[in-house]
């Protein structure tokens, strides 16, 4: 996995962090759940690329 992929993922997850607190803060339901689905889609694309490299070890 390269920094620069890794970064994409951990960027994709903080991200989704502040979407879900913005949600929560304004009641907007809609902006809660695409937080949480950011987070989920940046682990498991982060997951992918460790199963990946071990295997590649």
């Amino acid at each position: 996995m390269s920094a620069g992929d890794k970064a994409k993922d951990v960027i994709q997850q903080v991200a989704g962090k502040a979407e879900e607190t913005v949600g929560k803060r304004t009641d907007d339901a809609e902006l809660t759940a695409q937080g949480q689905k950011d987070q989920s889609m940046g682990e498991d694309r982060q997951n992918i690329e460790e199963s990946k490299d071990a295997a590649n070890s």
